[in-house]
């Protein structure tokens, strides 16, 4: 893999594609990553809204925050690093759960008890310094609509969503699952730019990923919920809402209004789906949604005011109910320097992104090591 053979395209800058492309950038890999967003972070990106007033709100509105088991030592020693780096810190409150049946608050684990971290400022604060590192070169804003092999040259060739060459690679890193997925199909109305059948065998056990919808509700209050006793908790039979948690008690984050994010249930998000489509959702179901959402909030019983800001965003496939790489813990075509990775190879989490994305790197620096 040298000159253009050590040009790599990773294909989505989450977490587990930004982390690969880290890693190869630090072994001598000349890196591209393409994105279809306008930034970083996937799940783990923040969204920037402003109230009526004119007021910048920021939140993490995927994922929250992540957990590392102590016996992953590669992903511990990556965050470990983080945390020194400033990027991550470790968010000490109270969380537990909250039961609709019996209207109480139950499971309140103590401050502590478990480590979660946070990127800080942000939870895209990783993303963003990854994807920024030396030998990285971030097209943000730029969807792939097509990825073909060229025997004869023995490279892969790019072509964005409006039809543009966007280069050759001697390698590509496919971290979003929809690259080989009918959902693309869905919402663009092309065929998915990945098409396994022609590149491996491998079709079979990824014909289609199972994923989760969710819609979250971000809001913004002029006054703390002192009524809560928690930061965070978990939904106990509600059939609208899994979890909520107040993202500016995150350490990093401004404390100018409180902040929280509610997520719904899987349940509730394929009802709206199946009325609505994968089409993006309108403004007018968005507002639904959030009424909808802020009303289960509110019969809890706990002493919720009126928010100044009310929001939903709808997450559609971003959460993977299948591991598919097994201890493997990415899907590689050494014979097409193809590696697919991301939390749907592992666990359906940060932790898992991070793991599949360390696999799929090291598939690439164990072929340079032998050249």
């Amino acid at each position: 893999m040298t000159g253009v053979a050590s040009k790599v395209a990773v294909i989505g800058s989450g977490i587990s594609g930004a982390v690969c492309a880290s890693i190869l950038a630090k072994n001598g890999i000349s890196v591209t990553i393409f994105e279809s967003g306008r930034g970083p972070g996937g799940r783990m990106s923040q969204r920037r809204e402003r109230s009526e007033d004119g007021r910048e709100l920021l939140f993490d509105h995927g994922a929250p925050c992540f957990t590392v088991s102590s016996s992953n030592l590669e992903v511990q020693t990556l965050v470990n690093e983080w945390e020194s780096r400033g990027l991550v810190a470790e968010w000490k409150e109270k969380f537990g759960s909250f039961d609709f049946s019996s209207k109480r608050f139950v499971n309140i684990e103590e401050e502590g008890s478990n480590k979660r971290c946070v990127g800080v400022p942000g939870m895209n604060s990783i993303c963003r310094t990854l994807c920024h590192e030396p030998g990285i070169e971030t097209r943000f804003g730029l969807g792939i609509g097509r990825l073909d092999w060229l025997d004869d040259y023995d490279t892969w060739s790019l072509t964005s969503l409006d039809g543009q060459d966007v280069g050759h690679f001697k390698g590509v890193v496919a971290s979003d699952k929809n690259l080989f997925s009918s959902k693309f199909t869905n919402v663009t109305g092309k065929p998915p730019p990945i098409d396994l059948i022609s590149v491996s065998d491998m079709a079979l056990q990824m014909n289609e990923i199972p994923a989760l919808p969710c819609f979250a509700l971000m809001l913004a209050f002029e006054q703390p919920l002192s009524s809560i006793p928690t930061k965070g908790f978990s939904f106990k039979n509600s059939k609208v809402l899994s979890w909520a948690y107040c993202d500016s008690s995150k350490p990093g984050r401004f404390k100018c209004s409180e902040r929280w994010v509610l997520h719904s249930t899987a349940e509730y998000a394929e009802l709206i789906i199946s009325q609505i489509g994968f089409q993006k959702p309108s403004s007018a179901v968005l507002t639904k949604v959030a009424e909808e959402l802020f009303q289960e909030f509110q019969s809890t019983g706990l002493d919720i005011s009126q928010p100044f800001f009310k929001k939903a965003h709808r997450w559609g496939s971003a959460f993977p109910a299948a591991n598919i790489a097994g201890e493997e813990k990415c899907l590689w075509v050494g014979k097409r320097r193809l590696a697919i990775c991301g939390d749907f190879c592992v666990t359906p989490n940060v932790e898992g992104a991070i793991c599949s994305g360390i696999a799929a790197a090291a598939k690439f620096v164990k072929l340079l090591s032998t050249l």
